[in-house]
This record gives C-alpha cells, structure tokens and sequence, in this order.
C-alpha cells in the first residue's frame, strides 16, 4: 500500500507524534511524509529513520492553517494514488482529519491504536467511549485516513536518511487570519506526547502551592497537568487540563496527587501505561484504577518524592 503521513513541526523540528505516525505508516507500506514549513534539510531527512521513504515539504506554508494543510495534504495523497492517510489524533490532527477524509471521499478512523488487520479487509483498532472500550471499525472505501492515538505504540528507527523534495502546490488562498498564538514555554514535551506526566487538581489548595508539583516534574523531566476544575478556577493554564473534555493522553508514567478520580478525569487519563495516586482520602475513586495509590498529604509526599528521586539519580550517575 502507498501511505502519505502528515508531521507537524516545531522548534525546527518534526514532532514526536508525527515520527510516531510515521512508524505507524511504515507497518501499513511504503510511507511518504509530507510537511511545511523552515525546516533544515537535515531535520527533514531524519524522517527516513523512522520508516519514510521520502520527505515532502512545502515552503509556502509557515503556520499551521487548517484550510491549506487539508489541500496540501488531500492534494499530495491525490497526485501519489495514496491508498492510506495517517496523521497524529493532535489538535491538528483533529481539525484536519476529517476535511482530509471529505475531500478525498475516504473512510475516517480517529483514535486509532494499533495497526490495520488487513487479513479479511481493512480494520482499525479505536478508542471507544472515552477509552473505556475498543472497537474494530472495518472501512471499505477505496482512500483510508487514520488519526493515530500518540503514545500508542512505540516509535521505531529501522532504516536511514530519506531524501528531500521542494512541493510548489496551489493551495488557494489563505482564508484565515491568526490574530494570535499562545505557545507552551520550556523543554517538556507537549501533553498528547509526554511519556511522564505529574498531575495535580484542588487538593493543592491554591495555584501558590504549586511548586511541589513542578520541582518533581521538573526532576523527572515530565510534564505538568491539571484537572478541570484547576483549570477552571483560574489555578493553572488550560493546556494542561487533562480528561474527558481536556486533553486525552496515554503516558508510560501519570502521577496524580490530590485528584478525587472523577469519571471525566479518568476517562482522559486511563490509557497511561502506569497510574499512581496520591490522596489523604482512603475512599477516593482514583485509587480504583491506579497501578499504585499513596494514602497521605501531598505537601508531605511529592517533596519526600522528589528527594529520593533526586537522590536515586545522583547515586547512578
């Protein structure tokens, strides 16, 4: 089969869910990426060790614009006969997605976990019911676009560099305007592809008690999350709320402290490989679904954590 994976970029780079998709798409056939934007040839290139044959990118193209990423990559998939579109279930992936699917007259399949079975057909492994459940969704239509669930399954570096080419296509005009873009600040990986996440909700008692979670955090090199009502309140930024009407993420580590474990919060969260739950309440939900629960004060806990984390590091160096 001929797969086209679009991979965002940022700082320079392609993204880690995008290199992860095109994993992905290397499992299903002969992959091809496509891309926007500045990006050095040598960042481009990187692509073929994740399974690329070839890397496309368009110039023309310097912010993520809804409208123009659809045509660039319904456009690239036309004029390659691609059988199958692969792209990351990100913010993006989700606002493109399916205008990819609509102009191409394809069958969409968003939340994708695993690889297509294509022993009878075509079937995709999803996501279903806020995680809750999974469903195998066959698709008979001729063009198929997956929306990959990051952290699905593990990126793999099997082959080399891939080559580079310029794309000069006609993507209209450019119909919206970005009055303004709020990024996220520092090192840590974005949400939907962090590996380690220390999460937090009212159980910290207000956003000036905050910095225990950052400091472990910080010594784990995780990123940092929230629950709704955290968010709501003002206590925390809305890009790192997490659950049903947040951000759903899958990482290796979640480490929620002060969280009662509503069903929406988990519904969000219970695809990460590992929970520990940190709670004075012995009765809270959380504890239900964790792989391992602390029954104690989070302002005692998490420093003591951080220590023995620091500590740990310092003797295996």
């Amino acid at each position: 089969m001929t797969v086209v994976v679009f991979v965002e970029s940022k700082n320079g780079n392609l993204v880690k869910a995008g290199l992860e998709a095109v994993s992905y798409g290397k499992r299903i056939g002969e992959t091809t990426v496509v891309t926007f934007g500045d990006l050095s040839s040598d960042a481009l290139a990187g692509a073929g060790t994740y399974g690329a044959s070839k890397v496309l990118v368009h110039r023309g193209i310097t912010e993520g614009n809804g409208d123009q990423l659809t045509q660039l990559v319904a456009k690239t998939a036309e004029s390659l006969g691609a059988d199958v579109v692969v792209l990351a279930q990100d913010q993006t992936g989700k606002s493109i997605g399916p205008r990819i699917a609509a102009k191409l007259g394809a069958g969409h399949v968003s939340s994708a976990v695993d690889v297509p079975d294509t022993s009878n057909g075509f079937v995709v492994k999803t996501n279903v019911f806020s995680g809750k459940a999974f469903a195998h969704v066959a698709v008979n239509s001729a063009i198929k676009v997956i929306s990959y669930t990051p952290n699905s399954l593990a990126a793999t570096k099997d082959g080399g560099n891939a080559p580079v080419e310029e794309l000069n296509l006609d993507l209209g005009d450019n119909r919206i305007t970005v009055k303004e873009r709020k990024l996220q600040e520092g090192d840590v990986a974005p949400l939907p592809e962090a590996e380690l996440v220390v999460s937090a909700g009212r159980g910290l008692k207000g956003p000036e008690n905050w910095g225990i979670v950052e400091d472990l955090a910080k010594t784990l090199g995780a990123t940092t999350a929230c629950s709704r009502p955290v968010a709501d309140i003002g206590w925390r930024p809305h890009h790192e709320h997490v659950g049903q009407t947040g951000i759903a993420i899958r990482p290796n580590l979640y480490i929620a402290s002060g969280i009662s474990g509503a069903i929406q919060h988990l519904a969000g969260v219970n695809g990460s490989k590992t929970i520990v739950v940190i709670n004075t309440d012995a009765e809270a939900p959380f504890f239900k679904a964790a792989d391992y629960g602390v029954i104690g004060d989070a302002f005692e806990v998490l420093p003591r954590l951080t220590e023995a984390i620091k500590k740990f590091k310092e003797s295996n160096n």
